[in-house]
């Protein structure tokens, strides 16, 4: 009987140590981050990767920065005025991240956690005349922000940590298994805790991937947003136009050239007939 009891704890302690082994394991997963922003040439922007299992299963680039409305008083200290904080996303921020089948999500945290970015990802499958089709796409955008910081806050009214949200948010819709480019600017709107404040999100440079990641540190195929699609057609519209113009003169004076050629070596018949008796 003792030996039987003993070998029921056995069981239940390797089990309960198994489920802590795998809680252990997934906190580290999720903890498994890196700050590249090192490695940009472009001193606004930051590199976040997300890595699980020893690879990379998540990369964000892009440059963030953040409008924020508060209320100061006036100089009669009877009135409130609306100023206005711009708070850029610094290189060698703090960051967490999860990664997951249909849905992962990056959390990033600068000046000693005052400001802190979480973007949430969704995967989805649609039906379409051509079939099922998956997408991804930046579902959801929350910001903690201190007002008491005072860096880029100047004797806000009531300071303190306030929170903005996206509502019904569906950007960057991206094809399954590709990443998202994008270099122009990108605004996202969020309502704040602080009543009657919509807070500014201002996203550029931006290259995301959130799932499907076949190469470590290293992006799929991208899909260019609209944006850019239009500004790089308006940049090469005219030097098309201006080949084909090229093109088209190019053929009318080879045209003009043969047609010069051949008309030059007929007979010229006199329309005369007097002269008829000079010709043979």
């Amino acid at each position: 009987m003792d030996l039987r009891r003993r070998a029921l704890l056995g069981v239940d302690g390797l089990r309960v140590l198994l489920m802590l082994f795998h809680t252990v394991t997934r906190i580290m997963a999720e903890q498994e981050v890196e700050n590249l922003s090192g490695l940009s040439t472009n001193p606004e922007k930051d590199i976040f990767v997300v890595r699980e299992n020893g690879t990379t299963c998540l990369m964000a680039e892009f440059a963030a920065k953040f409008i924020v409305p508060y209320d100061v008083w006036a100089s009669n200290y009877v009135d409130l005025i609306t100023e206005q904080a711009d708070i850029s996303l610094t290189r060698g921020a703090e960051v967490k991240g999860r990664c997951g089948h249909d849905e992962s999500e990056l959390q990033v945290f600068w000046v000693d956690r005052a400001y802190a970015l979480k973007m949430l990802f969704l995967k989805e499958s649609h039906n379409t005349s051509q079939g099922p089709e998956a997408t991804w796409k930046l579902s959801k955008v929350q910001f903690v922000y201190d007002s008491s910081e005072k860096t880029h806050f100047k004797d806000a009214v009531s300071a303190g940590k306030h929170t903005a949200n996206s509502h019904h948010l569906s950007a960057l819709v991206t094809p399954a298994g590709k990443s998202y480019e994008c270099q122009a600017q990108q605004t996202i709107s969020l309502a704040s805790s602080d009543p009657q404040k919509t807070v500014t999100m201002i996203l550029s440079a931006v290259h995301i991937q959130p799932f499907d990641i076949i190469s470590d540190f290293v992006f799929s195929e991208e899909h260019k947003c609209p944006v850019d699609e239009r500004e790089q057609l308006e940049e090469t519209l005219p030097l098309i136009l201006g080949l084909i113009l090229g093109l088209v003169i190019v053929v009318t004076l080879v045209i003009y050239h043969i047609h010069h050629k051949m008309t030059a070596n007929q007979v010229h018949i006199p329309r005369d007939r007097s002269q008829y008796k000079h010709m043979g």
